[in-house]
């Protein structure tokens, strides 16, 4: 760019006087002030699209409504239709500049897209950004509006929209385990409770298990999104409509759900649901639970994996980087610590959300933006978090049989499957011998008399040690098993 187009200006003036905006930017005075006023985040909240693309779906069907209900210009409406258009197929959204955490309730941001969707609509009819006269920022493409709709409304639109992507992506993480737990569904192990040895299982079975907690979870997370679809657009400043026509909400709702695509609702009481900002933090909760369950997945993972020689090391998760600047051949299981990692800061951003919507007062919570950042932050981190569990681990685990095989058979826990025919008594003396002189517990039933070994065989295969094969009927006691109760009589 030329030297002499960084540096023309135009003028533009608010009520608080006037300030020299870049000739090149699309917004103009009040994000100008913005810029000054809020430089905390140094994120601008062009890094959520899809708030941004709501901020225009909410003003395409403004527009779309005043002209109906003929309070604005129809040539004026579709000046502002064009224009948001552009920025809902992705266009202009680095003119979106203001920063994530604000005050004044998400004013600064609902005035950065009035001023970007009116300069971007002054091109389209050949006009000059900053030609407000023709078409302003406040009278046309905010007609109708207050940052107190807009502003709540733009983020449940946006966050309904990255919640799909974030279901894609749950749903691609849950089959990558259903895949392993069909690839593993032979691998018979140990189960631990209370990291102490329990029963037999199969690894199948274990990320079957994983599978299907996410698959609760994104059943969840798509009930949950309802709590987005109750908007508050006519409400204006504190819910009374005060300077909008008594048409204009159920037409504003007729084309936010067109252009939308979702199944929003007015609220019936635009009081509370101006003031009211609960639904947020019920969506959060939702989104954390998610994050703490994932979050336990990869504990599980990173235990499972630990060794590899000298902690359990059942699986193998995919080498991705050099584990230490010191300890050559070191690998660490870093994509599953980074998931955690993402976990705590999605349970830290409940805790905010629950602070910033009771912080809330009166007739209106002006810690929404903050509510917003929390939240689309926690999504994109979480969509993110799972691909590259998807991709950079789960997809490359591989069991390893050799050893899990080795702890099966040596594990007194086989003993419990032996419990219906030999009893409780008989079966914990025989896991207390094995424990002592490292015997083979089948082979110590065998020695005992108590079950044969076709029927020791039989009882401890692997289909009915995981369940796989169940005993349905009442389990008749064998004969050996008779006779040492006949005995103990």
């Amino acid at each position: 760019m030329a030297l002499d187009a960084m540096t023309r200006t135009r003028t533009e003036t608010d009520s608080l006087g006037s300030m020299e905006i870049p000739a090149d930017a699309y917004w103009g005075i009040h994000t100008a002030r913005a810029l000054e006023n809020f430089p905390i985040a140094k994120r601008p909240i062009s890094v959520y699209p899809d708030l941004v693309r709501a901020l225009a779906m909410v003003k395409q069907a403004s527009a779309r409504a005043n002209a109906d209900i003929g309070v604005l210009d129809p040539d004026k409406a579709d000046l502002i239709d064009r224009a948001a258009q552009l920025v809902i197929d992705g266009e202009y959204h680095d003119q979106f500049v203001v920063g994530v955490i604000q005050g004044g309730a998400g004013t600064s941001t609902n005035m950065n897209a009035n001023e970007v969707i009116t300069n971007i609509a002054l091109e389209l009819a050949g006009r000059a950004r900053g030609d407000y006269a023709f078409l302003s920022p406040i009278d046309d493409t905010n007609r109708s509006q207050s940052t107190n709709d807009v502003y709540p409304t733009a983020i449940k639109v946006g966050l309904s929209l990255t919640l799909r992507s974030l279901l894609e992506e749950l749903d691609l993480l849950r089959k990558a385990f259903l895949a392993k737990a069909v690839e593993f569904h032979d691998v018979l192990k140990v189960g631990r409770t209370q990291l102490q040895d329990a029963v037999p299982m199969t690894l199948g079975q274990e990320f079957h298990g994983f599978a299907s907690t996410l698959g609760y979870d994104y059943q969840r997370l798509n009930e949950n999104a309802y709590l987005l679809w109750e908007i508050n657009m006519g409400a204006t400043a504190i819910g009374t409509g005060i300077t909008t026509h008594p048409a204009y909400a159920p037409a504003v709702l007729k084309h936010l759900r067109a252009i939308s695509g979702l199944d929003l609702a007015t609220a019936s009481d635009l009081v509370e649901a101006t003031s009211d900002t609960g639904s947020f933090m019920s969506f959060m909760s939702s989104l954390k639970r998610n994050a703490i369950k994932l979050s336990k997945i990869c504990n599980d993972l990173r235990l499972l994996s630990s060794g590899p020689q000298a902690g359990l090391g059942e699986i193998n998760l995919p080498p991705v980087q050099a584990g230490s600047s010191i300890m050559p051949g070191k690998v660490n299981p870093v994509i599953p610590e980074a998931v955690n990692q993402v976990a705590f800061a999605v349970a830290g951003a409940d805790l905010t959300v629950t602070m910033a919507v009771e912080g809330g007062q009166l007739q209106l919570n002006a810690f929404e933006p903050v509510i917003a950042h929390s939240i689309f932050q926690s999504i994109m981190w979480m969509r993110q978090a799972m691909w590259t569990l998807r991709v950079n681990c789960i997809d490359g685990i591989t069991a390893n049989r050799a050893r899990l095989g080795a702890m099966v058979g040596s594990s007194v826990g086989v003993v419990t499957a032996l419990t219906p025919f030999i009893g409780y008594a008989a079966s914990a003396a025989l896991a207390k011998t094995a424990l002592l002189t490292g015997r083979n517990v089948a082979d110590l039933v065998v020695e005992a008399g108590l079950m044969s070994r076709e029927e020791v065989t039989k009882q401890l295969s692997p289909a009915r040690l995981s369940g796989l094969e169940t005993v349905t009927a009442a389990i008749p006691v064998l004969h050996a098993a008779e006779n040492v109760v006949e005995e103990e009589h």
